[in-house]
């Protein structure tokens, strides 16, 4: 997740530091050794630099997210520009909607292109919570409605939901969120690779399309990134389908009738907020034990 990112950019920092770029025109002939152990010791390094730095960075790998979802409101320098980016989603959010409301009384195909804009919408944040780039509204899209559809405040009942998951529900969970952090990564890398590469070459003409490259390739792995936060926020759904009941077994609470489930669990995200409920049932013999048939789901 880390050490693959971080190779592509302390390769690219080695490469143009062998080449003399930064002192003036590169010579790209004197970047690879010539012999064998020269070869051997160019890996060795870029390996070493590579591991030291995914180290150093795997603390940050929350933040390295959260900066990407479009968290800039403590930075003055980019508050103006998460306003300016909240506008456009939203435009984009009302021309999906205009869209959609203008083909869904066509034929096949506009149907067709109403489901599409009807989807994209669904997998977006609501307009009026809006953060500025698409990962963000990706993944709040998760945050603000996987438990609030049956009373659960998402935020702060998602830690204890996920002890309940099966095996197979875990295993899908870890791998999507395992997508996500690699390509928020190699996005990273990419921007950085690409950002190193125009100072280094601003006054070689013949190769800037270097930086370029770089540039381009970060977008789509940010692309990939958000396809997979979407398939996270989908699974975070499906998580409050299948072990909502399960939550309120673990914490020794009855399980309420069709009527009584959204009063119940709003009480209990009442309690996980740290507003506990005096009229909230609690009963030490537990309802239901969860039959996780293939294993208890290791958080």
């Amino acid at each position: 997740m880390h050490f693959v990112p971080c190779t592509l950019f302390v390769a690219c920092a080695y490469a143009l530091i062998r080449s003399g770029s930064f002192l003036g025109r590169a010579h790209w002939h004197t970047v690879l050794p010539t012999d064998a152990s020269g070869i051997f010791g160019a890996l060795l390094l870029v390996g070493a630099g590579a591991a030291v730095l995914g180290i150093l960075l795997y603390p940050f790998q929350v933040r390295a997210v959260r900066v990407l979802e479009g968290y800039w409101d403590r930075w003055p320098a980019t508050a103006g520009l998460a306003g300016v980016l909240m506008e456009v989603q939203r435009r984009r959010r009302q021309a999906l909607s205009e869209r959609a409301d203008a083909a869904v009384r066509g034929g096949t195909n506009a149907r067709r292109v109403a489901a599409d804009a009807y989807r994209r919408m669904a997998s977006g944040a609501p307009e009026d919570v809006l953060l500025p780039t698409a990962l963000g509204n990706a993944l709040r899209a998760g945050e603000l409605s996987a438990g609030e559809r049956y009373g659960l405040t998402t935020l702060s009942s998602w830690p204890r939901i996920l002890m309940q998951t099966s095996d197979r529900l875990s295993e899908a969970l870890r791998s999507a969120r395992t997508a996500l952090d690699a390509s928020v990564n190699l996005c990273w890398s990419l921007l950085a690779s690409g950002v190193l590469a125009a100072v280094a070459l601003y006054d070689e003409p013949t190769v800037r399309w270097a930086p370029l490259a770089a540039f381009l390739l970060a977008s789509v792995a940010y692309k990939g990134a958000v396809t997979a936060a979407q398939a996270y926020a989908g699974l975070m759904h499906v998580v409050y389908d299948l072990h909502r009941f399960d939550l309120l077994d673990a914490l020794h609470h009855p399980l309420p009738d069709a009527e009584e489930e959204a009063e119940t669990f709003w009480r209990v995200s009442q309690l996980l907020e740290g507003r506990p409920d005096p009229g909230l049932p609690y009963n030490h013999a537990r309802s239901s034990a969860p039959d996780h048939t293939d294993g208890s789901a290791d958080a």
